[in-house]
C-alpha cells in the first residue's frame, strides 16, 4: 500500500510539473504574440540606414566622440558592434561641441557613441538591445543604451522640427541601461528622466533604480509602453516599472548607443562595450 501511494505521488508531481512547463510555455507563447518586429539590426555590418555617428559634448564627460570607428571606436566584426572608449596616449583636438556652442577640450580619450536619429524612430513600443561589456565596475566607465525623442534640439540637427530642448516633451529621454563604473560592479541603472518643465532641468533619480548582474555576460536589456506604464526588463523579466510615466513620452524617439569616460579617474588601453543586436517592436 505504501508503495503504491509513493507511486501516486510521484506521478503526481510529475503531472505537476508538466503542467507548469506548459503554463510557461504558453505564457512565452503569447508574449510573443503580442509583439511585431519592425526594426531589427544584428549587425553583420554598419548599416548606416539605421544609424549615423553622433558627436556631442556633454556632462562634461572626458572623452571625444569621433567619426567612422577612429582610433578602432566603433567596429562592426564578427556579427557584433564594438563601441569602444580609446585611451591614445595624448592630448588630441577634440571638435565635439556643447548645446551652447563650447568646444570640448584636448583630450587623450577617443570614443564611440551612434544614434538611430533620422534613421529608425518609433512611438512608444518595445525596444531592446542584447550586449555586454567587456570588464565593468571600473572608475569613470559610463557606457549608455537610451532613448531620446526626436525633436531633440541637439547635434546632429537634420531637420526643421528638431527645436526642443532637454527633457521636454519632444526631447524625452529614457535609460534602458547605464553603468557607472565609479559607483559598484555589476550594478545598471534603468529608468526614464523626469522632466521639471524647462529646459536643461531634469530629475535624475525619481524615476530610476540600480538593479544586479553580471555586465560582462550577455544580457537583454529592454523597455516597453506597457499601457500608461514603462516597463523596464532584464532578460524578458521585468525589475521595474515608471507607473504612469509611459504618457509622457508620447513622442517619436530614436535609440543611442554610446561608452563615455565620466570622471577624471585614469585608464589604460581600451573599454569595450559589444552590442548582438539591437531591435524595436510594435504591439499587434
Amino acid at each position: 500500500m505504501r508503495a503504491f501511494t509513493l507511486i501516486v505521488l510521484i506521478l503526481l508531481v510529475i503531472l505537476s510539473c508538466k503542467t507548469g512547463e506548459k503554463k510557461e510555455e504558453n505564457k512565452e507563447a503569447a508574449e510573443v504574440a503580442m509583439w511585431e518586429t519592425d526594426f531589427l539590426d544584428d549587425f553583420d555590418s554598419f548599416d548606416p540606414d539605421n544609424w549615423q555617428d553622433q558627436r556631442i559634448w556633454v556632462n562634461n564627460e572626458l572623452q571625444c566622440y569621433v567619426p567612422d570607428g577612429e582610433f578602432g571606436t566603433r567596429e562592426v566584426r564578427e556579427g557584433t558592434l564594438k563601441l569602444k572608449v580609446v585611451n591614445t596616449g595624448e592630448a588630441r583636438p577634440c571638435d565635439n561641441l556643447d548645446k551652447h556652442g563650447e568646444q570640448h577640450p584636448d583630450t587623450p580619450y577617443m570614443a564611440g557613441r551612434i544614434c538611430s536619429k533620422n534613421r529608425k524612430e518609433f512611438i512608444k513600443g518595445k525596444w531592446t538591445a542584447r550586449l555586454r561589456l567587456h570588464g565593468n565596475g571600473q572608475p569613470s566607465m559610463f557606457p549608455a543604451w537610451w532613448l531620446l525623442g526626436a525633436r531633440n534640439n541637439e547635434s546632429p540637427v537634420q531637420e526643421a522640427d528638431e527645436t526642443v530642448c532637454w527633457p521636454l516633451t519632444g526631447s524625452g529621454e529614457i535609460d534602458i541601461f547605464e553603468h557607472h563604473g565609479d559607483v559598484k560592479k555589476d550594478h545598471f541603472t534603468t529608468g526614464a528622466i523626469k522632466s521639471e518643465g524647462e529646459c536643461d532641468k531634469g530629475d535624475w533619480w525619481s524615476f530610476r533604480k540600480d538593479f544586479p548582474a553580471t555586465l560582462d555576460d550577455y544580457h537583454e536589456y529592454s523597455v516597453e509602453w506597457e499601457g500608461s506604464d514603462l516597463v523596464y526588463r532584464l532578460d524578458g523579466e521585468e525589475v521595474y516599472r515608471n507607473e504612469g510615466e509611459g504618457d509622457n513620452y508620447p513622442e517619436p524617439m530614436f535609440a543611442i548607443l554610446n561608452f563615455a569616460k565620466i570622471t577624471d579617474n585614469p585608464m589604460e588601453g581600451e573599454w569595450v562595450m559589444e552590442v548582438d543586436w539591437v531591435k524595436h517592436e510594435a504591439r499587434k
